[in-house]
C-alpha cells in the first residue's frame, strides 16, 4: 500500500467517512518475517516468526446500518459489504480479506458494528511478509474495538486465520496471524502450531539489523505449488497412520524416527519432503535456546541449513531466492540468511551487522541484478510490536 501525498491523513479519512473525529479508532498491525521453521506450521510443528516495523494502519468509524465500507489507498477501491452480501466475490479484490473477517466474527455469534474502515500501509504485496495477515488482524482488532468486544490476541489471530482459509480459500497455516497478533518489540515468537502454545524469545540484535530483501518476484499461494506440498505431506501422514504410526502431525516425528519411516515412505520425492519437515522442525524447536544464549553464529548457520533444505528437500525456493541467500552468505558481517515465507518468490531475511549494511546491499543487489536484470528491494528494520491501537495521525511512510 502507498501513501497519498499533499492531504493529511485525517482529511483523507474524513473525505471517505464524514463525521466527528472523536468517533474514529485507529490501529496498526505489522508484517512478519519467519526466522526459522518454514512449512512446519501446517505439519503441526514449531515456527519462530517475528514482527517487523512495516505494516498496515487503519482507521474506523462505527456505522449504525450494518454496512461495512473498506477503502485501501493502494487498491484505490471502495468495497461495500452488507449482512446479506457476505459471500466471497472476485470483484471485491482486497476487500475480500476484511469481508472475511466480518464473516468469521459473525460466525462466532458476535454482534459486530457496521464500519467505515480506511487502510494505509507500506508492506509490498506478494513479498512473503504476510500483508494479508496484517490486513486481517488489524481489521479484527479495530472491529472488536468499535463493537465493544474484549478479544484476546489468540482469538484475533484465530479469526484472521479463519477469514483467510475458510472465506478467501488460501490453505495457509496459522503462523502469520499469530505472529502479527502476538509479537513484542525485540522478540521472536516460539510457537507450536499444533497446540498454539507460545513464548516470546528475545533476539539479541545489538549491533545488528534485520534486512528483508524482496526478490520482486511476487508469490501467490493459491497459484503456486504450495498446496501441492501440503497434499504431499498429507499423503505421507496418511501412509504412516495406515501403517500403525500413532501420530496426528508429521512434525511429531523426530530425527530418530526418519530411518524407520523410510520403510513406509518409499517415494524419493516424498522422502525428501519428510526429511525437511523433521529436521526443520528440530531446528525451529531448538533455535530459541541459541538466541537466549546469544549464540548467533550457530543460529546463522542454522538459517543457512534451513534454506538449503527448503531448496533441496522441499523445493520451494527458486533461482531468485537462492541467488539472494547465496549472495548474502558471501558478505562479511552477514550472520545468516534464508528465504522467509512460503517461497515460490517473495523475500529473504538476513541478520546483518550494522557496519556491513552498505556492503551487504551493494553486493547482494549487484549479484541479483547481474543474474535477473532488475533490482531487489531492501528493507532494514528492527523487530517491532504486534497489533495495537494508534492515534489518528500516527503514520510512518
Amino acid at each position: 500500500m502507498t501513501r497519498t501525498t499533499g492531504i493529511s491523513l485525517r482529511e483523507r479519512f474524513l473525505r471517505f467517512s464524514p463525521g466527528p473525529w472523536s468517533e474514529v479508532k485507529g490501529a496498526f498491525s505489522p508484517g512478519r518475517v519467519n526466522l526459522i521453521g518454514e512449512h512446519t506450521d501446517y505439519n503441526g510443528g514449531y515456527v519462530l516468526p517475528a514482527a517487523i516495523q512495516a505494516g498496515t494502519w487503519c482507521w474506523a468509524r462505527p456505522r449504525a446500518d450494518h454496512r461495512w465500507r473498506f477503502f485501501s489507498e493502494s487498491a484505490r477501491q471502495v468495497v461495500t459489504v452488507t449482512e446479506s452480501e457476505l459471500s466471497l466475490r472476485e470483484d471485491r479484490g482486497f476487500g475480500n480479506y476484511p469481508a472475511g473477517v466480518v464473516w468469521a466474527m459473525r460466525q462466532h455469534g458476535w454482534a459486530i458494528s457496521g464500519a467505515d474502515i480506511y487502510y494505509v500501509g507500506n508492506l509490498p504485496q506478494g513479498a512473503g511478509l504476510s500483508s494479508s495477515a496484517s490486513l486481517e488482524v488489524v481489521t479484527a482488532f479495530v472491529l472488536a474495538e468499535i463493537s465493544g468486544l474484549s478479544l484476546d490476541r489468540v482469538t484475533l489471530a484465530t479469526i484472521a486465520h479463519e477469514a483467510e482459509t475458510q472465506y478467501v480459500g488460501v490453505p495457509c497455516g496459522i503462523m502469520d496471524q499469530m505472529a502479527v497478533a502476538l509479537a513484542e518489540p525485540g522478540h521472536a515468537i516460539s510457537l507450536s502450531a499444533a497446540t498454539l502454545a507460545y513464548e516470546s524469545v528475545p533476539v539479541p540484535l545489538d549491533g545488528l539489523k534485520i534486512v528483508v530483501t524482496n526478490s520482486n518476484k511476487p508469490h501467490h499461494l493459491v497459484q503456486s505449488p504450495y498446496q501441492a506440498r501440503r497434499q504431499e505431506c498429507d499423503h505421507i501422514l496418511a501412509s504412516l497412520r495406515s501403517a500403525g504410526w500413532p501420530i496426528t502431525y508429521l512434525a511429531k516425528l523426530t530425527p530418530d524416527d526418519y530411518d524407520r519411516a523410510l520403510a513406509i515412505v518409499t517415494d524419493p520425492v516424498l522422502r525428501r519432503r519428510l526429511h525437511h519437515v523433521i529436521w526443520e522442525n528440530q531446528r525451529a524447536r531448538l533455535a530459541p535456546g541459541l538466541l537466549m544464549q546469544a549464540r548467533l553464529a550457530e543460529f546463522g548457520e542454522w538459517m543457512r541449513r534451513s534454506h538449503e533444505s527448503l531448496r533441496d528437500d522441499y523445493e520451494v525456493t527458486g533461482p531468485e531466492l537462492d541467488t539472494l541467500a547465496e549472495s548474502a552468505w558471501l558478505v562479511p558481517g552477514c550472520i545468516g540468511s534464508r528465504m522467509t515465507g512460503a517461497g515460490f518468490g517473495g523475500s529473504t531475511v538476513s541478520l546483518v551487522e550494522t557496519a556491513a549494511l552498505d556492503r551487504f546491499q551493494a553486493t547482494v543487489g549487484e549479484r541479483y541484478r547481474r543474474r535477473f536484470g532488475y533490482d531487489p528491494t531492501f528493507l532494514v528494520t528492527d523487530l517491532g510490536p504486534g497489533v495495537h491501537a494508534v492515534n489518528g495521525e500516527e503514520w510512518q511512510a
